[in-house]
């Protein structure tokens, strides 16, 4: 007898929790915009942060509540902000994507070294003992702080000790541009063949001694340029890409072999057609 009052006792608990339970729910319910589910799935789901939301339901929900720009998702580029943007019942202008740009060639076989190093691999422990063991302050450590930060595995440091970006992987989230102690990394259009790179502001003659790929500022490759693309700023070339047409004049003519770009002009020239032998 006493089991079945327990038994009974306790069913009626039961009865009366979910009672309330239900009364509470319904009464404290928090009310979701039914567009929140639809819009999160434009968005890639990477949930990287460089919107600066927590995640992309954070984005997501901030859109929807008109305190982030439909332009907020730099993972996903220009193609999720036009489905962000038609959604939302807006238009924008479509921009190129940007992608990240290491701008530093030399390894450590190629520039000049101050010590063998040998401490955590971290860029920021590196340049802090003595500004790293390159002779060049302004070039890249080669740690892996920014391949660790990637979130999407996009940036690899090679056996030489240079950071390389995979442009097909970068999304261009920005965080190895903010990770890196240096300032080597920044963001370029993602069809940009042309490149500069070096990152080094010293004088010609000093910037040759640290490194055999450094500029010098000659202003050979601004002297040569036909659209007035390029110009030495601050001892540093430095490229107007809404100007530039990607000739490859400025890869040809540079001395130091420091500007990266498509194949030489020599090589990209046709071949004279051979002369046709007489009958």
């Amino acid at each position: 007898m006493s089991i079945l009052i327990a038994a009974l006792a306790l069913g009626l608990l039961g009865l009366a929790f979910s009672v309330l339970l239900s009364f509470f729910n319904k009464r404290f319910a928090v009310k979701v915009d039914p567009r929140l589910e639809q819009l999160l799935a434009l968005l890639p789901g990477s949930n990287c942060g460089a919107c600066g939301q927590a995640g992309c339901l954070g984005l997501a929900e901030a859109v929807l509540a008109g305190k982030a720009e439909v332009t907020g998702c730099v993972a996903g580029g220009s193609a999720t902000a036009t489905k962000v943007a038609g959604f939302m019942g807006v238009s924008i202008e479509a921009g190129e994507d940007l992608v990240a740009w290491v701008a530093c060639r030399a390894g450590r076989t190629t520039a000049k070294m101050k010590y063998r190093y040998e401490g955590v691999d971290d860029c920021q422990a590196a340049d802090l003992l003595f500004g790293g063991d390159k002779l060049c302050s302004y070039g890249c450590l080669g740690l892996g702080s920014c391949v660790r930060v990637c979130p999407f595995d996009a940036i690899h440091v090679t056996p030489e000790g240079v950071a390389l970006v995979d442009k097909k992987k970068c999304t261009g989230c920005t965080k190895c541009v903010a990770v890196c102690p240096r300032h080597v990394i920044s963001m370029v259009p993602k069809s940009q063949t042309v490149l500069v790179g070096c990152n080094n502001h010293d004088r010609g003659r000093r910037a040759k001694e640290v490194c055999d790929l450094a500029c010098t500022a000659c202003k050979i490759c601004e002297k040569n340029c036909p659209e007035s693309a390029i110009v030495v700023t601050d001892n540093l070339a430095v490229i107007d890409y809404a100007k530039c047409t990607e000739c490859g004049i400025c890869v040809e003519k540079c001395p130091q072999k420091t500007i990266q770009g498509p194949k030489r002009l020599a090589q990209a020239t046709p071949p004279p057609p051979e002369p046709v032998a007489a009958k």
